[in-house]
């Protein structure tokens, strides 16, 4: 008997991640929840799986495997943490979440279009009401920039759908693929509540279903599958250079650049002997360097050591060597360019132009800040695309278990606001130019209507008989207009047309 809970429903449902579904006519929908097509696991080599196991597993993605290499990753989480700690990687992640979370001219997040009104209703309750997205969505965003991977737990319920989520721990998160071999796209995610190990698991672990878990990752690099690539990665050996650079400066500057004294006393006719603790009586008189004693906890006058940022005194006689006090200069520090050098790589790893983060801001053109943002928004939009496809996971299951099956269950676009006008204008610039040229073409019947939709336009059949049925709907509809506006007539109501020529 096959089993028709929900869960196994859901199961099925996400059984192979990639949902296909019948959407009238020749026409299949297809919902890539996972980015499966994107991934082609068969022909990569993956860093973490192969290179990083402890080879107690045998074939497959094991629980030991899984283990091993999520072991490794918390090399890097530890590394990322420090990064945010600086204030440019800092800066870019807060820019990453931002720009990919701004509000539309209509003051929307994510905005959702559909023909079905109630999906249309449900779907913005869900993210709106449910989920709250205007709030939650930033840190969504900055933690899956910062570490490549971000998971939501969701709370579902039979006939509500998803009534809560909860972020999880990438620490504590483990993807298992290819356990199945009967499926080698079945999913599961373990989560760990321990560190002690018992045959291949983790103590106090639980595992969870593909449609229990929303698994945002950057899929930017083959060797991090099946996890993301931070956007900070790129980054994090130059991170570690920089700071080297910049410690050392600061040792430098603290240790070296102080400017000295040096202290030339006269010992006139004093015995070599004597020179000592004449220089030493000169020395106390005139500075000490107390010390505090470790034992007591007392200060010991008597030890007065010598280091880097002390005066200098030095005995001399004969001659008119008379008593002098000159000035030590300090050492120069010249190794700014270094870090120059080493901050413009940083930057250009991050992606993130540098007017954006404070630098570079005597820039006299725009052209060249409008050239880096068009850049900047490409990179904007990936992320976006990343995040509105687990978001339109989170909404098929929820519009599944409410009942909604078949085409209706894919029946619906996500979309978040792409913050660059540069790039929307650039875009509109290439249609106004296609449009002049078709119009030119047209006035010098040069080319028909046909050869313009195929070769500037490149329209397919069913875009230009789609465009045709809409100039004929827009052709009735200003007559209907005339009509009303000439006549008083509206023909749709009467069925009849009044005043024109022909007309009955």
């Amino acid at each position: 008997m096959a089993k028709t809970t929900l869960r196994s429903r859901l199961q099925r449902l996400f059984s192979t991640n990639v949902i296909v579904r019948h959407a009238g006519g020749r026409k299949l929908k297809v919902a890539d929840t996972e980015k499966i097509q994107s991934q082609s696991r068969n022909n990569l080599v993956d860093r973490w799986s192969r290179l990083h196991t402890s080879g107690q597993a045998s074939g497959g993605y094991g629980h030991a495997q899984a283990i091993s290499f999520q072991a490794q990753r918390l090399g890097l989480f530890r590394d990322y943490e420090e990064m945010d700690n600086d204030a440019i990687i800092s800066s870019a992640l807060d820019i990453y979440a931002d720009e990919s979370t701004m509000k539309n001219e209509y003051g929307k997040v994510l905005d959702i279009q559909t023909e079905n009104e109630n999906i249309h209703d449900i779907l913005h309750n869900l993210f709106y009401d449910v989920l709250n997205i205007e709030f939650n969505l930033w840190p969504w965003v900055r933690n899956l920039c910062k570490y490549g991977d971000f998971y939501l737990y969701l709370d579902v319920k039979e006939k509500y759908g998803v009534t809560n989520v909860v972020p999880m721990s990438t620490y504590d998160v483990t993807r298992l693929e290819g356990e199945d071999p009967e499926n080698p796209y079945y999913t599961q995610f373990m989560i760990e509540n321990g560190d002690t190990r018992h045959s291949g698991k983790i103590a106090g672990s639980k595992e969870f279903e593909n449609y229990e878990i929303a698994h945002f990752r950057l899929l930017s690099d083959s060797n991090f599958l099946p996890y993301g690539k931070g956007m900070i990665e790129g980054g994090r050996k130059i991170w570690k250079q920089l700071s080297l650079m910049e410690d050392a400066m600061l040792i430098h500057r603290i240790m070296r650049a102080p400017e000295k004294r040096v202290f030339k006393i006269d010992i006139g006719n004093i015995p070599p002997a004597e020179v000592e603790n004449f220089m030493q009586k000169i020395m106390n008189k005139m500075k000490k360097a107390p010390v505090i004693d470790q034992n007591t906890g007392d200060y010991n006058l008597k030890y007065n050591i010598q280091n880097l940022t002390e005066d200098f005194f030095l005995p001399v006689r004969g001659g008119d060597s008379g008593t002098s006090i000159d000035s030590l200069a300090g050492l120069t520090y010249e190794a700014v360019d270094d870090i120059e050098y080493l901050r413009n790589k940083l930057m250009a790893s991050l992606k993130i132009p540098k007017a954006f983060l404070g630098y570079d801001e005597a820039a006299g053109s725009k052209a060249t800040l409008a050239a880096e943002d068009v850049r900047f928004a490409r990179t904007i939009e990936r992320i976006q695309r990343i995040v509105t496809s687990e978001l339109t996971k989170i909404a098929i299951v929820h519009l599944y278990s409410q009942g909604y099956t078949d085409a209706d269950l894919v029946d619906f676009e996500l979309n978040l606001k792409n913050p660059s006008t540069i790039y929307e204008e650039e875009k509109i610039e290439l249609w106004n130019n296609k449009q002049s040229l078709a119009s030119s073409l047209m006035d010098s019947k040069i080319a028909d209507t046909e050869w313009i939709y195929d070769n500037i336009f490149k329209f397919s059949e069913e875009e230009k008989e789609a465009v045709r049925l809409g100039l004929l709907k827009d052709q009735k509809r200003k007559f209907r207009w005339q009509q009303i506006e000439m006549e008083g007539n509206d023909p749709v109501q009467s069925q009849e047309a009044i005043g024109t020529q022909g007309a009955m």
